[in-house]
């Protein structure tokens, strides 16, 4: 276990500078930061000439990526056109992600898990039939438009949630309608992908040993069934995760929430490319580590595979 996870965390050294290079030459080489900060307005060539030495801009691409990773090991993801560092753009909007997403990810197993197995068991039925439906109009909603319409009839007609977000300190109702917002549609795939995966496997011959041994019904349905269910399932949620924190762009915007979406959007709007390319770059690094993650956690479901 322990090489494999040494392993990993090199293989991870390449796809890590490849992706983040490719991020950075994206995000510098299109079009001039520089022009972008003034609008309209040209800008003084001296003031260019000052702004483009402070970040860098006055050298090339190569050299402007090889200093801004020395910098980054060392905690400086540089500091915005604004004058602000990132780190502090970072310290005021990766906790309210983290919070949002973190409930959005359990909203989705918990849910998404409980419906998909209890849909797998009872195929063609009712239940079956009704999570089928509710699921397909779920995914076919916009994600704006399922926004809009919640923080309407949960926050304007009913008053029972709020319709924006504290950005202080948010409690667990404040964040409640934003986190179904954007665990919607992953929760719909999520339970559609375990109503599959349990279909599959209680047809399985293990199953049938299982039951002709006289083993409880719940019994097989957690320790055997459920475990090997469960293994796609993983996966899909270990990729969701980097997509639920760079998601949240949409859902953010419409709850006024000031996190990670909301950044990434502001920096993209005016082309501010240090806090674009430092958000992502931690995006990437926890991308990178859920797959981690994920790759550890088949081996607690599943005996038989071995990591080496």
């Amino acid at each position: 276990m322990g090489r494999y996870i040494i392993r990993r965390l090199i293989q991870m050294i390449p796809v890590f500078i490849g992706t983040t290079l490719l991020i950075f030459i994206m995000v510098y080489a299109l079009g001039d930061p520089v022009t972008a900060m003034f609008g309209d307005r040209r800008p003084d060539p001296a003031t260019a000439a000052a702004i483009r030495r402070e970040f860098n801009l006055d050298k090339p691409l190569w050299e402007q990526y090889l200093l801004y990773m020395g910098k980054i090991f060392t905690g400086d993801f540089g500091t915005a056109f604004n004058g602000q560092p990132v780190t502090e753009l970072m310290a005021q909007s990766w906790p309210l992600t983290i919070k949002l997403a973190i409930l959005a990810i359990l909203l989705q197993a918990v849910v998404g898990i409980t419906l998909g197995v209890f849909s797998g068991l009872h195929r063609g039925g009712v239940l079956d039939t009704s999570v089928l439906l509710g699921t397909l109009v779920v995914i076919a909603i916009p994600t704006f438009v399922l926004g809009y319409l919640l923080q309407y009839l949960f926050g304007v007609k009913w008053d029972v949630l709020p319709v924006t977000v504290s950005n202080d300190n948010p409690s667990l109702q404040d964040l409640l309608l934003p986190a179904v917002v954007l665990a919607a549609v992953s929760l719909a795939y999520t339970t559609r992908l375990v109503r599959t995966s349990v279909g599959e496997n209680v047809r399985a011959d293990y199953i049938r040993t299982a039951v002709a041994k006289g083993l409880p019904k719940r019994r097989i349905t957690v320790r055997h069934l459920l475990r090997n269910s469960l293994i796609p399932v993983i996966t899909f949620l270990g990729i969701d995760i980097g997509n639920l924190m760079g998601g949240a762009i949409v859902t953010e915007r419409i709850f006024n929430i000031h996190g990670v979406g909301y950044q990434l959007y502001q920096g993209i709007l005016r082309q501010n490319a240090p806090t674009v390319v430092g958000f992502v770059t931690i995006l990437v690094i926890i991308f990178l580590l859920a797959n981690l993650l994920v790759d550890l956690l088949y081996a607690v479901l599943d005996p038989r595979i071995r990591l080496a």
